[in-house]
C-alpha cells in the first residue's frame, strides 16, 4: 500500500516548493498537511491533482523489473561489490523511480543515505536524513527499520559510535513490528557487535556475534561467520582470555582460507600480529603483519594499519632502517588511497606519520612538539583512549630518557588514566 501523503511530502520538499504553491487552487492549507502527515485520506482526483502539479506518475503497481532491480541494487550496497556497477543501477532506478509515486518509491529514497554511505559521500548522506526526518514519523516498520540502520551507518562512518549505537538499537526495537529476513536481522547484530566493539563493550561485542554467527551458520555463510570470529577474537583479547582469542582468529584464517576470501585472511593475520605484539613477541608479530600488508582492499584499512604496526615494530626492536622503508609506504597508500578513508582515519594516521618520521630522523624536538602539542590533545579531543595511552606513554619514555622527569610523569599518569577510560567506556 503506498503512503501518498509521506511521498506528497517528499516529492514537495524535493522540488523547494511550499505547501502554499502546492495546494493553492486544489485544496486547503490544512487539508494538504493533514494528507502530507496522513492525518486523512483524500480523494483520488485530490491526489491525482497534486501528482500533475508535482508532475509525478501515480502508479499504484511497480513493474516487476523494476522492482527487481530495485531489491538487486538494495542487496548490492555493500563495500565488497563494485561500486561502478553500484552507480550505474543507482542511475537507472533514479530515472526510473524520481518522476513517480511506487511501492518502492520511499524505500529508494531511504537507502540513498546507505548508497552514499558506501560512496564514501557523507555530506549528501546527510543531506538526504535531513530531508527525510520531517515524514519519518510516518514511516511503516519496515520503512523506520532501515531508516535507523542506515543513519547508524552514517554515525559510524563518521566515527560517532554512541549516535550510531542508539539508531541500530532503535532498529533491533523494530524488528518484531517488521517483517524482516533472518539474515537481515542477523546482518544487524553483526554491525551492533562492531559498534560495541568500536565502544569496547566487550561482553557485549561478544553476545552480539554469536547471535549473528548463529544464523550466519545455519544459512552457511562462512565469510560472516569469519567476520563474527574475528570480532570473538578482539573481545576475548581485551578481556585477556588469549587462548580463545587466538582460537577465534585462527578459526577466522581456516575459513578465509576455505572461501578464498583476502580480506579476511589478512584482516585474521593483522589482528595475529596484534596479539602477539601485546604479548611481547615482535618476531611472530612482523610475520603476520607482512602477510597482512598484501591485502589491496583500501576500504577494508587493513594495509594501512598493519603498515603503521610494521613501523611500530621494526622500530621497537631497533632496524630503523626497515622502520623507514614502510613509512615511506604507509605515506604511498595514505596519499594514493586518500578518498577511500574518512577523515578521522586520514588525520589519525597523519599525525602518526609526522610523529615516527621526526622519530627516525633523529628529530626530538619536533618529536616532542608535534605528540605534545599537536598528536595527544587531538586524541584526547576524539576520545581515543587506545592511541592516547601508547604515545602518551611513548612521549613519557623519550623525556624520561632525556631527565625531563616532572614532565615525563605527567604523561606516565595520562596514558595510565587512558588505559583506565578504556576499559571503563
Amino acid at each position: 500500500m503506498i503512503e501518498i501523503g509521506s511521498i506528497i511530502k517528499l516529492q514537495r520538499t524535493k522540488r523547494n516548493m511550499t505547501q502554499e504553491e502546492l495546494s493553492e487552487g486544489i485544496v486547503s492549507l490544512s487539508y494538504l498537511s493533514k494528507i502530507e502527515n496522513k492525518k486523512t485520506k483524500a480523494s483520488p482526483e485530490i491526489i491525482q491533482l497534486l501528482c500533475n502539479r508535482l508532475e509525478i506518475e501515480l502508479t499504484e503497481k511497480l513493474d516487476i523489473e523494476i522492482e527487481e532491480k530495485c531489491q538487486e541494487w538494495y542487496g548490492m550496497l555493500y563495500d565488497r561489490f563494485d561500486k561502478q556497477k553500484i552507480s550505474v543501477i543507482y542511475e537507472e532506478l533514479q530515472q526510473l523511480l524520481g518522476r513517480s509515486i511506487n511501492d518502492q518509491t520511499l524505500m529508494f529514497e531511504i537507502h540513498k543515505i546507505r548508497y552514499y554511505c558506501i560512496m564514501r559521500d557523507l555530506k549528501k548522506a546527510l543531506c538526504k536524513i535531513n530531508e527525510l526526518h520531517e515524514m519519518a514519523n510516518s514511516f511503516n516498520p519496515i520503512h523506520k527499520y532501515y531508516w535507523h540502520k542506515f543513519q547508524g551507518n552514517y554515525y559510524s562512518f563518521k566515527t560517532y559510535h554512541h549516535q550510531a549505537m542508539q539508531h541500530y538499537k532503535l532498529a533491533e526495537e523494530t524488528i518484531s513490528f517488521a517483517n524482516i529476513q533472518e539474515q537481515e536481522i542477523a546482518d544487524l547484530q553483526y554491525i551492533i557487535s562492531i559498534e560495541h566493539s568500536k565502544l569496547w563493550n566487550d561482553l557485549e561485542t561478544i553476545e552480539y556475534a554469536k547471535k549473528a554467527m548463529g544464523i550466519f551458520q545455519q544459512n552457511y555463510n562462512f565469510i560472516r561467520c569469519a567476520q563474527c570470529h574475528i570480532l570473538l577474537g578482539i573481545a576475548h583479547h581485551r578481556i585477556k582470555n588469549l587462548d580463545k582469542a587466538t582460537k577465534n582468529y585462527n578459526l577466522a584464517l581456516q575459513l578465509g582460507e576455505l572461501k578464498n576470501n583476502e580480506d579476511v585472511v589478512h584482516l585474521a593475520h593483522y589482528n595475529l600480529g596484534y596479539l602477539h605484539s601485546i604479548t611481547g613477541n615482535s618476531e611472530k608479530a612482523i610475520e603476520h603483519y607482512l602477510i597482512a600488508i598484501q591485502n589491496n582492499n583500501f576500504k577494508e584499512k587493513t594495509k594501512l594499519v598493519s603498515l603503521i604496526r610494521l613501523i611500530q615494530e621494526f622500530y621497537l626492536v631497533g632496524d630503523y632502517e626497515k622502520a623507514k622503508n614502510y613509512l615511506d609506504q604507509t605515506i604511498l597508500v595514505l596519499e594514493a588511497y586518500i578518498n577511500d578513508y574518512n577523515e578521522y582515519i586520514e588525520d589519525l594516521h597523519k599525525y602518526v606519520i609526522k610523529v615516527y618520521t621526526h622519530l627516525l630522523n633523529g628529530e626530538t624536538k619536533q618529536f616532542i612538539s608535534v605528540l605534545a602539542n599537536d598528536f595527544i590533545p587531538y586524541l584526547e579531543k576524539k576520545r581515543n583512549y587506545e592511541y592516547l595511552a601508547f604515545y602518551a606513554k611513548m612521549l613519557g619514555d623519550h623525556l624520561e630518557k632525556s631527565g625531563k622527569y616532572k614532565s615525563s610523569l605527567q604523561y606516565y599518569k595520562l596514558a595510565n588514566s587512558s588505559y583506565e577510560k578504556l576499559f571503563n567506556l
